[in-house]
């Protein structure tokens, strides 16, 4: 039972996803049919319906990361897959979710069909690395812009922001914030802002810290009783909880901002305000909506799009 219980968790995780969200991690694409959870109930996923239509006189001057995604006639993006209505991947290797939708909305804008997207799943902890070295072309998937990391690589955006929070089981009563986590376990993401968050600003004891590759594998220790908390973005978070209401709920007391950006080559600033235009139109034109509304807006909670932080 324990085993089908947290299958249900990492595989099958969402329904009621909020306005916001931060993280680290995983993969995913849409596809038609499916239901509001954008890649749980009966692990389908769905799309929001938008149709990427790519264009034919894309040109990006001076950009060295576009000329290869020419010359290759794709792009590779690094992305996740245990994040429903973010960046999922069902049991038939479907994508979906909003951050899947933006991604492809992105390469359509570089002249790139959809169907041919190479999607690399990349854990957290190398994001910067493989945009570096070139295994990926840019990573879409809950990337926070940090300054440490534009030591690294560049960022267009913010497209979304959302929040860090705690996962708790359903009977805690003693976690009721960031200031209450002393003396408990604490489970994220390897590499991600929200762990680094609680080291940083000693929200609990260096030896309760625990770090995983996956959210599903802080979900599972959750459930098995063996941390006591799991923290990321509260959109993250509300998926989990709503695969296991009796179980798990989320704190509610959001206590950072994190802008999620669209991960690039540092030095390829052509490329960097290119994508930023693109996503600019689409907050204008209704098409950023479009996919909100049919992904993460499925939870219910309603979003506007964030200014852009152009540089």
């Amino acid at each position: 039972m324990r085993y089908k219980r947290v299958a249900a968790v990492a595989m099958m995780a969402s329904l009621a996803l909020s306005a916001a969200a931060c993280g680290k991690e995983g993969d995913p694409a849409p596809s038609g049919g499916g239901n509001a959870s954008g890649g749980a109930q009966g692990d389908s996923c769905s799309s929001s319906g938008v149709t990427f239509t790519p264009k034919t006189d894309a040109n990006v001057a001076g950009s060295p990361a576009f000329e290869k995604i020419k010359s290759a006639g794709k792009v590779v993006i690094g992305v996740k897959f245990d994040q429903p209505n973010l960046g999922y991947k069902d049991a038939q290797g479907k994508r979906c979710g909003f951050d899947i939708e933006i991604a492809q909305y992105v390469a359509s804008t570089l002249g790139v069909d959809p169907a041919k997207i190479e999607y690399k799943e990349i854990a957290s902890a190398n994001r910067e690395t493989a945009i570096k070295g070139g295994e990926i072309d840019y990573y879409v998937g809950t990337y926070s812009i940090t300054d440490k990391r534009k030591n690294d690589v560049s960022f267009a955006g913010p497209y979304f922001v959302a929040g860090q929070d705690l996962l708790v089981r359903k009977d805690e009563s003693s976690i009721t914030g960031k200031d209450t986590l002393k003396g408990k376990k604490v489970c994220s993401a390897t590499g991600s802002t929200p762990i680094q968050k609680i080291r940083d600003e000693g929200l609990t004891e260096g030896e309760n810290i625990v770090e995983f590759k996956t959210y599903s594998e802080c979900v599972s220790q959750l459930l098995d009783k063996k941390v006591d908390a799991v923290t990321t973005d509260d959109a993250i978070l509300k998926g989990y909880a709503a695969q296991n209401p009796d179980e798990l709920k989320v704190v509610g007391q959001p206590f950072s901002t994190e802008k999620y950006g669209i991960g690039l080559p540092k030095d390829d600033k052509a490329l960097r305000d290119y994508v930023n235009d693109q996503i600019e139109a689409a907050f204008t034109d209704g098409t950023w909506k479009k996919i909100y509304d049919g992904t993460l807006g499925k939870s219910g909670s309603p979003a506007t799009p964030p200014q852009l932080e152009r540089y």
